[in-house]
């Protein structure tokens, strides 16, 4: 059941008889007032109640996985999706299946840009605040252990020659793994430098 008619001597009370039909909280609804308690004369003749109208608000998840299930059918590519993690906001989907290198591709490319046009999907039908995050056999974590160690690797070459170096274009995600990961060095910075898509990290010593 995703909506219901409320009415009560006040709105607050008619919201609260629809929260009820629904079982939901007002926390993951919508309402809509179609019309405010009239007391009338003497408070009895040609008093009206309250009404509203209460529609549960759409859930990325279900949103997320009919995008990427028909994305998926498509494509012709058997992918199981499950939920990692999830709440009212974020969704993190993790996929899986026998061809799954193919929604990897290189270096990620092809599963951050299946995440870009699902968060534009999930945002356009659940609201700005909604948000999807999309993984492959465990992809993103194995690839953030290898940035990290790349960081450290490079920010002690760099303090041995004193010369800064360039990393290659990343994504915003990325850049942040390599950022925070060179936070603890007190004698390494670092700072993005370029515009989208081939913005870099660069690492230097400070001065």
């Amino acid at each position: 059941m995703n909506y219901a008619k409320g009415t009560g001597k006040t709105k607050e009370e008619a919201i609260e008889a629809g929260l009820k039909q629904l079982g939901a909280s007002i926390e993951d609804v919508e309402v809509e007032v179609i019309s405010e308690a009239k007391s009338g004369f003497l408070g009895m003749i040609g008093s009206k109640p309250a009404v509203v109208e209460i529609r549960r608000k759409p859930d990325p998840d279900v949103i997320g996985r009919e995008f990427l299930f028909e994305l998926f059918t498509k494509m012709d590519v058997p992918v199981e999706i499950e939920v990692k993690e999830k709440d009212s906001n974020l969704v993190n989907f993790e996929l899986k299946g026998e061809n799954i290198g193919i929604l990897i591709g290189k270096r990620g490319q092809t599963l951050d840009s299946i995440q870009y046009l699902t968060n534009i999907y999930v945002k356009r039908k659940c609201g700005n605040n909604s948000r999807v995050v999309l993984d492959a056999a465990s992809y993103r974590e194995k690839r953030k252990k290898t940035l990290e160690q790349l960081a450290e690797n490079l920010a002690k070459k760099v303090k041995t020659k004193k010369r800064k170096v360039k990393l290659e274009p990343m994504n915003r995600y990325e850049r942040k793994i390599i950022h925070t990961r060179l936070q603890e060095y007190p004698d390494i910075k670092t700072y993005s430098e370029g515009e989208e898509p081939n913005r870099k990290v660069v690492i230097d010593t400070k001065k």
